[in-house]
């Protein structure tokens, strides 16, 4: 599937660590459109990971979405219904536990400034996140993959590095530095 066919506002879902915001700004840059990374809507800016307000972050949601153009990585399965009655394509990166956990604790260790990153926060590996990779992702997997199938809209599943790199190349995209 070509990267225009998915329309002008894209939804990227997947597991922590499968490379949604690197992927989204990627798009973003290229389409000249607002990347949205719901982590950073999701929690307060400056602190360690600390929610929003559940409001404040449903306002934000449907602010971003009601944008003409955008792409948007983040599961936040509460606020995704309508988040996909607005969205044109859909992109679900289905990366293995494996290399979501791999590419977790090499961002905690060495990038300091990755994308999607909350501004002012610590980046160190928290034993949750760990524990949700590791038992909670298995089972988001599949209902994500239920959600593909059912789900109307244009939309690509990429299930491994191989094909999120292969995307990159034959979409002309370049990931941001």
């Amino acid at each position: 599937m070509h990267l225009d066919e998915l329309g002008p506002r894209i939804c990227i879902l997947g597991p922590s660590g499968s490379g949604k915001s690197t992927l989204a700004d990627a798009i973003a840059r290229a389409r000249g459109v607002p990347a949205v990374h719901l982590d950073q809507l999701h929690h307060l800016p400056h602190t360690d990971w600390r929610p929003r307000p559940e409001a404040e972050f449903l306002a934000l949601h449907d602010r971003a979405i009601l944008e003409p153009a955008w792409v948007i990585d983040g599961n936040y399965s509460r606020c995704l219904p309508q988040r996909l009655n607005r969205a044109t394509g859909l992109i679900v990166l289905d990366a293995p536990t494996a290399t979501s956990l791999l590419r977790y604790l090499r961002r905690a260790w060495f990038e300091r400034d990755r994308r999607g990153s909350l501004e002012g926060a610590s980046q160190r590996v928290r034993w949750e996140m760990v524990h949700h990779i590791l038992i909670a992702t298995p089972a988001n997997r599949g209902r994500y993959r239920e959600l593909f199938e059912r789900i109307e809209l244009p939309k690509l599943r990429l299930a491994s590095a191989r094909e999120l790199n292969a995307f990159y190349r034959s979409a002309g995209l370049v990931r941001p530095a």
